[in-house]
């Protein structure tokens, strides 16, 4: 890994050659160390990737600049680092992989679609499904949190998309399988590019049989929206409604889940779950304060479009740049004692949702979702103790947790 450091300050030595793309780093919990050395010594950095390379950004400020400017950073070339030097097939079409005006125009209908009044509407039902998972946590035994969590936001998207219940822990499954192929939870025996392949072929079948039921049958539905939405006057072709619709799920599935899990694999053991009990007022802030602790999604990558220099940096035309938002939300100038889970956190302008014109479509179905979590977790349970260890998601795209063993008692 070969560091460039601002030319705005004096020379100083490379960090220690870690490979920033290697799942094993974030499985082993190594990253937040290797990142608190890059914003100290090369905030902006070149890296190495094979034959490839791509800039690596560290530091808050400069994240916001490179996914903010959407003329010099595109991401119409793909957007995680799995499609390195590959580009996105879907690149234009699928709303995530779209720069404006084209995005806003895509996102539109969805975002009045997913509105804090449409989610309000579904509050109920969101909490009866919370309930439900954490019933078994009052038997006092082992009860692992991971895979409660992970079942939490597909059954409010699931529903959200009227997708068949019966069909969502399969549906789980293959989203762990995109986002963590090297996983061994979810690796096939082929290995980590087939287990990839074969989840997006599965999960783009799976979508096109639901369109084509759907456009038989709408409703009010957030894939019915797609069918009805109209792009520069013309109807959403069923490969951009299939894309669109497995940039949804995949979104909503795999992120979630991740800052319920940080928060206790942190807080359990400590007052602190009490002392947020205790105070029903610290909600929003402690929900924010999780999402900035697990950051869930770990980079988006961009691409420049013309010479651009970034901190000082010069990044020539057509290179892949790498924000890690999970270390921008620990910048020390920015957030004060950032290694600290603070419930108590103001200001706490984390970009865990990202920032600019692909700010999270479902940012507040995710936090309607989370403050009913913590709400029905910390008012109906106490005590809460780590139980075994966790173990971590072997992936570079999502922070998160396989399994978190916890025991609890209830009030």
């Amino acid at each position: 890994m070969t560091a460039v450091p601002p030319t705005t300050r004096c020379p100083v030595s490379a960090p220690q050659q870690v490979d920033l793309i290697d799942p094993g780093l974030y499985h082993r919990g190594g990253a937040h160390e290797l990142w608190r050395r890059l914003r100290r010594d090369a905030p902006v950095s070149r890296q190495a990737a094979g034959d490839l390379g791509y800039w690596s950004v560290v530091g808050y400020a400069e994240a916001n600049r490179v996914l903010r400017d959407h003329e010099a950073f595109t991401s119409e070339q793909g957007t995680l680092l799995n499609l390195l030097g590959k580009g996105d097939p879907a690149g234009g079409r699928q709303m995530a992989v779209t720069d404006p005006p084209q995005h806003s125009r895509l996102r539109g209908p969805l975002q009045q679609a997913l509105s804090i009044r449409t989610v309000e509407n579904d509050r109920e039902a969101v909490r009866a499904v919370v309930v439900e998972l954490l019933r078994p946590l009052a038997d006092g035994g082992p009860f692992d949190f991971a895979a409660a969590m992970a079942a939490m936001p597909m059954a409010v998207i699931g529903t959200m998309m009227a997708l068949p219940e019966q069909d969502w822990p399969r549906l789980v499954r293959l989203t762990h399988a995109c986002i963590a192929a090297d996983d061994p939870e979810f690796q096939l025996a082929a290995g980590p590019q087939a287990t990839l392949v074969t989840a997006h072929r599965e999960l783009f079948a799976y979508f096109q049989d639901v369109v084509t039921r759907r456009r038989r049958s709408p409703g009010d539905d957030l894939i019915s929206v797609l069918l009805t939405m109209e792009l520069d006057g013309r109807r959403l072709s069923p490969g951009e409604i299939v894309s669109n619709c497995y940039s949804l799920l995949l979104g909503a599935a795999v992120t979630t889940a991740q800052p319920p899990n940080a928060a206790m694999a942190e807080l359990a053991g400590t007052a602190v779950l009490d002392d947020w009990a205790a105070h029903p007022e610290l909600l929003n802030g402690g929900v924010e304060e999780a999402l900035r602790w697990a950051s869930p999604t770990q980079h988006f990558m961009r691409h420049t479009t013309r010479d651009v220099e970034v901190r000082g940096v010069p990044i020539p035309a057509g290179d892949a740049v790498v924000v890690w938002l999970a270390s921008a939300n620990r910048d020390e100038t920015v957030f004060a004692d950032p290694d600290t889970f603070d419930i108590r956190r103001r200001p706490n302008k984390h970009i865990a949702f990202g920032v600019g014109a692909h700010y999270c479509i479902g940012h507040t179905v995710a936090r309607v979702t989370l403050r009913i979590l913590f709400t029905e977790l910390l008012g109906r349970f106490t005590g809460f103790e780590l139980a075994g260890t966790p173990r971590r998601m072997r992936s570079n795209i999502i922070a998160g947790f396989t399994h978190l063993p916890i025991t609890a008692r209830a009030r």
